[in-house]
């Protein structure tokens, strides 16, 4: 078993592990910010930024920006964290982060992902010192409602910097992409996410009697089994097949000797570019027609599926992993949602790239200390590579 005994207080931690863990200490559960966003905007504030605070509803945001033209790079990124759940079922308390004897940055929102916010802002800071002229713009885009509705968040910035016609060309989402190792693995996009609430209408009756009663969870059962077994399409080079999962499934009135009146059945769709929204709902409500359900369905589109193709940023991106790592990382857009996809809406180059998301919204988050570190090194790469000519590198 790993020991969580905390780091030697004599030993120096970097610049970004530092920023983390006070990040850490903040018990920032969705929308509540406190004060994360301060600790950031100082810090920006002394390089130059010129700070926009953007709140929506309860929610936080600000973007940032450094440069006077040129081409746009945001770091976007959330400072809002799930619940720790039952903290005595953490090792140690989720909101008092500490580095244990194995090197393990222990914490809630370790991996996702203040860990990656810290590492930005230092990358930066180092960046800005070192060049302090450079080409192009680097902005920050930070959010307090990325784990919740996500609608006063990323979202309503993007909105507000489209209607103000405002240039984003290339963006790093800070979202733990990471796999196995650090930067192995590089999300340059993701499938659309569409839900709905199927309602079915039957007769409520006696169990004895059902020749008086009709019964919608018999009804809707050969349909959701249709719905399960359909063909939607093949995917393509870049993303899998389109998906249907039935989430849950409600009716009854909690007795044992009473048919139901109604059903109700919640679904989602993961799709990809080979399938539109509008062609999932027509060909959803053409089965649930085909099997003469009574029924009522509403539809909530997460987002739309959105794919970064290989060019600037993703040969920026890939050339400062391997340049930390030595490894080159692979391409991919599994996963669920991220911010990624409204930013993309701009007309952007995006990209996912964080530490390794194997405890994110588990007991006991952690993440490898000097993983951080070496993520803020390749933030930097990235800049070099974008914003630095080739003979001055």
């Amino acid at each position: 078993m790993p020991t969580t005994e905390p780091q030697s207080p004599n030993v120096d931690l970097s610049a970004t592990l530092e920023l983390a863990m006070e990040l850490i200490s903040r018990p920032s559960v969705t929308p509540d910010d406190l004060d994360c966003q301060e600790l950031m905007i100082e810090r920006l504030e002394q390089l130059g930024f010129t700070i926009e605070l953007l709140p929506f509803g309860d929610v936080k945001n600000f973007w940032a920006i450094h440069g006077h033209h040129g081409p746009v790079l945001a770091f976007a990124g959330h400072t809002d964290v799930v619940p720790s759940g039952p903290e005595l079922q953490w090792s140690t308390p989720p909101f008092e982060p500490l580095i244990d004897a194995e090197g393990m940055l222990r914490g809630r929102g370790a991996a996702d992902m203040k860990g990656s916010l810290a590492a930005m802002v230092t990358a930066v800071e180092r960046f800005v010192s070192t060049h302090p002229d450079h080409d192009g713009r680097i902005a920050f885009l930070v959010t307090s409602d990325e784990e919740g509705p996500a609608i006063d968040g990323t979202r309503a910035v993007v909105e507000h910097l489209r209607e103000r016609h405002e240039r984003l060309d290339y963006c790093v989402v800070g979202e733990p992409s990471s796999t196995e190792r650090l930067g192995d693995v590089i999300k340059n996009g993701r499938r659309g996410s569409l839900g709905g609430i199927l309602k079915v209408r039957g007769i409520q009756g006696h169990v004895a009697y059902p020749h008086l009663a009709r019964n919608p969870i018999h009804q809707i059962a050969p349909a959701l089994d249709a719905l399960a077994t359909e063909h939607w399409d093949s995917g393509n080079d870049s993303f899998p097949a389109t998906s249907f999962q039935i989430s849950n499934i409600r009716a009854g009135t909690g007795a044992t000797n009473v048919i139901p009146g109604e059903v109700e059945a919640t679904f989602n769709f993961r799709f990809s570019t080979e399938t539109s929204e509008q062609q999932l709902r027509e060909r959803t409500e053409a089965i649930l027609r085909a099997h003469d359900l009574d029924y009522d369905i509403s539809w909530t589109l997460n987002g739309e599926p959105f794919l970064t193709r290989e060019g600037a940023l993703v040969e920026a991106t890939m050339a400062g992993v391997e340049a930390i790592t030595g490894q080159r990382p692979v391409l991919s857009t599994s996963g669920g949602t991220s911010d990624g996809r409204f930013i993309a809406t701009l007309g952007s180059q995006v990209v996912e790239l964080g530490p390794r998301n194997a405890t994110i919204h588990q007991v006991n988050e952690c993440v490898r200390a000097a993983d951080l570190d070496e993520l803020s090194a390749i933030y930097e790469a990235i800049l070099k590579q974008l914003f630095v000519a080739q003979e001055t590198r």
